[in-house]
């Protein structure tokens, strides 16, 4: 598929939104954060669109996320407007008044969750891979990952962010990521395009997903997670008994000690917050210190680029992480970089 990197079109009473970058998994760039928005507003004031969907192109996914290339090669005011702006976006979905429905089908990892998982009815499919794994490239959960997870039902929301854990669809759903199963996808396209509910149309096509490993898990999820700090919930996964708490406590030994870090406090802070748009404040803080230290280009290189998995990271181990590295990390933030406002 080719032409704009977002497709916009009204079928019937549905504004179709496309995400068309399928050579990058539709990857999420400035420009496209710019096109969503702009067909946000035009379709509000659309009187004949009752209901806007949002998918991606390709056979792939709705999206591997954003263009952390993009913010590795400009850690300046340019990064920082591409954040501000895809975190108003992801606002704006949450906020918006009229239907918004995700069809989270396939791949939908990083800004894939912002520009779904805010929305008011959200589809995963059999082949659904959820995911927040930016704390394997040195970087925080943001476009209100840390809203979502921090409200994730026990310890759930921690272990998916600190682990980088693959959520299927059934596991997506008992994470609070998504609402529902439907597999017939062009069908429940079809019902919104001829002004059908959204919510009664998906309750109609909806399948039953299957048992929630994430949810049987809860025992030694939240017992483990409940430790006061990340080296408590490290020595916690690796003193279970449980095989998965142990292969979680290998993942999390594999993360940016100082990322995950501010991923923990992140996610227990944003669990006190009334809103999502205080959450995303705290991301924007986060997330321009993030793309300025050290560890987010050389987990982009290790992970993306030259794709050794072998990042050096700095510091290098979680009991390095001390409150001068933490402060030196929160002073990148500049005067220049644009406001975080929303409307």
């Amino acid at each position: 598929m080719s032409g704009p990197s977002v497709l916009v079109r009204r079928e019937g009473a549905l504004g179709r939104l496309t995400l068309n970058r399928p050579r990058s998994l539709n990857a999420i760039d400035h420009e496209m954060v710019l096109l969503l928005t702009a067909a946000l507003d035009s379709f509000e004031h659309d009187d004949r669109v009752c209901v806007v969907a949002i998918d991606g192109a390709g056979d792939r996914g709705l999206s591997a996320g954003g263009d952390v290339r993009y913010l590795v090669e400009h850690p300046g005011r340019e990064g920082a407007a591409l954040l501000a702006d895809e975190y108003r976006l992801d606002a704006r979905i949450a906020r918006y008044p009229k239907p918004f429905v995700a069809l989270m089908d396939g791949v939908v990892m990083g800004g894939g969750v912002g520009v779904s998982a805010h929305g008011r009815v959200r589809i995963v499919t059999a082949r659904s891979v959820v995911a927040m794994p930016e704390v394997t490239i040195g970087y925080v959960p943001d476009v209100g990952g840390t809203w979502l997870l921090g409200h994730a039902p026990g310890e759930t929301g921690v272990h998916a962010a600190l682990t980088a854990a693959r959520l299927g669809p059934a596991d997506a759903i008992a994470c609070g990521l998504a609402d529902l199963q439907v597999d017939d996808l062009p069908a429940l396209l079809d019902a919104l395009r001829d002004g059908a509910s959204a919510v009664a149309a998906a309750a109609d096509l909806a399948v039953d997903p299957g048992p929630s490993a994430l949810h049987a898990a809860r025992g030694w999820i939240d017992h483990c997670y409940a430790a006061p700090d990340l080296t408590g919930i490290r020595d916690a996964l690796a003193a279970d008994p449980h095989p998965d708490a142990r292969a979680a406590a290998d993942a999390l030994g594999r993360t940016a000690p100082l990322a995950a870090t501010m991923t923990l406090r992140a996610l227990r802070d944003a669990r006190g917050f009334s809103e999502l748009e205080d959450a995303l404040r705290v991301e924007y803080v986060l997330t321009r210190c993030a793309i300025r230290w050290p560890d987010f280009a050389e987990g982009v290189r290790a992970m993306l680029v030259d794709r050794d998995r072998s990042p050096r990271w700095d510091p290098p181990h979680l009991e390095d992480v001390t409150l001068d590295v933490e402060q030196r990390f929160l002073s990148l933030t500049s005067k220049d970089d644009p406001p975080l406002v929303f409307a």
